[in-house]
């Protein structure tokens, strides 16, 4: 592989860390995102396979332990996109605890990639409990692409290329990546989780979703306007899910005094995705779209979201955003521990310029927590960033680190 076209991620590390211990390591996330790119340059001596293959996928079928136990001359094995073959986990099991009855261990030696959240999550819990070690990854975040000098100074245009590399290096079009992305998409994955399902009215789901970034999730409303059941709606908000395309961040349930709003909000995980999805065509037309300042907080939290996965820990039990019936709201909140005092109350503006009335969500929520405004955030669409006694200003190209701020 051509080293010099590698765009490192920031897993490397902790990858090469956790394969002096762990047998079996699962790499996952959306296709497209790297994982195959990932787990060949950090374990370059490494047998590959590819289930997407046919003669490939026909061979491991044939015989999966005959597969698995199979000398390579290799210190450990590559199986991408295993998910195609789910059967494989239960025999991970056998051998991972064959050799440890035989006192065989052989740290790193399995590294699967797969593009399947709840399926693979499903078959892990059943088979593979205690003995495989998940990493997850989203497309490239912000600092990736700063640390590479391909992060644009222009916010809209972030927004609209997305994180994917095939935009970022320009070896695709926006137009032409992502209605590839969206076929194979539907047709591989979608169709693997849901043999019944109707692309078409799928394809729809997704543009109808894509309007909805950034906001509370209505399913009642989204099944009215897909002409599908409510049923149907929380189980292909499930594939979405499951596909690492959308995220639904939960809302935080403290009530200070009010009543709460308790429905998820939605976010794509990628606004590349979500722009080609309501058919914005350039960064300048998005500049004037309604959904602009939706897109934008999009991006925050999806970077967040990366921010987390690098570090190896689970944003559903972290990230919450708070909302009451009478308007006030917070757009992130990180949950840290027992306490007000392990919370940290964020807003998120596309503005380039700081205005006093950007923190009045924040303050209301810190004195009802009874905190101080020095604990709380404001993420905009500015370049500075700086302290005041109202609370920290950082800028969207620095979002991620106030995951680090505690």
């Amino acid at each position: 592989m051509d080293q010099k076209n590698y765009l490192h991620r920031g897993y490397e590390a902790r990858l090469k860390e956790r394969a002096k211990s762990s047998q079996i390591i699962a790499i996952l996330g959306p296709r497209q995102a790297g994982k195959t790119t990932l787990a060949k340059e950090t374990f370059p001596d490494h047998a590959y396979f590819s289930l997407e293959k046919s003669d490939t996928y026909e061979m491991v079928c044939k015989d999966i332990e005959g597969f698995l136990m199979r000398d390579y001359n290799a210190p450990g094995i590559i199986i991408d996109e295993f998910q195609l073959e789910p059967k494989i986990l239960s025999y991970l099991h056998y051998i991972i605890d064959e050799d440890r009855f035989n006192d065989n261990r052989r740290p790193g030696y399995f590294i699967l990639t797969g593009s399947h959240n709840f399926l693979m999550n499903q078959y892990i819990t059943q088979s593979l409990a205690g003995r495989v070690h998940i990493f997850q990854m989203l497309p490239l975040s912000l600092k990736e692409l700063s640390h590479i000098n391909l992060l644009s100074p222009n916010v809209n245009e972030v927004i609209f290329n997305g994180g994917y590399a095939d935009v970022i290096q320009k070896t695709e079009t926006p137009e032409i990546f992502y209605d590839d992305y969206i076929f194979t998409y539907l047709e591989r994955d979608v169709h693997q989780l849901d043999k019944l399902v109707d692309l078409r009215t799928f394809r729809k789901f997704m543009g109808l979703c894509a309007l909805r970034t950034g906001q509370l999730l209505n399913t009642h409303s989204l099944a009215n306007d897909c002409k599908i059941t409510v049923k149907q709606v929380d189980e292909w908000l499930t594939i979405l899910e499951a596909s690492y395309l959308i995220v639904l961040v939960p809302p935080y349930y403290q009530n200070y005094g009010k009543t709460l709003v308790k429905s998820n909000k939605l976010y794509f995980c990628d606004t590349g995705l979500a722009c080609h999805l309501l058919g914005i065509q350039s960064a300048e037309d998005l500049a004037d779209h309604d959904l602009v300042g939706n897109l934008f907080e999009t991006l925050i939290v999806s970077e967040f979201y990366k921010k987390f996965y690098t570090l190896g820990k689970n944003p559903g039990y972290i990230m919450n955003f708070w909302r009451d019936t009478e308007g006030h709201e917070l757009d992130c909140l990180f949950n840290y521990g027992y306490g007000s005092k392990n919370l940290a109350p964020i807003e998120i503006k596309l503005n380039d310029t700081v205005s006093s009335d950007f923190f009045k969500g924040l303050h209301y929520w810190c004195d009802r927590a009874e905190i101080e405004y020095s604990k709380s955030y404001l993420i905009y669409g500015g370049l500075e960033n700086y302290d005041t006694a109202d609370g920290h200003v950082v800028s969207w190209q620095n979002a991620a680190d106030v995951v680090d701020f505690k």
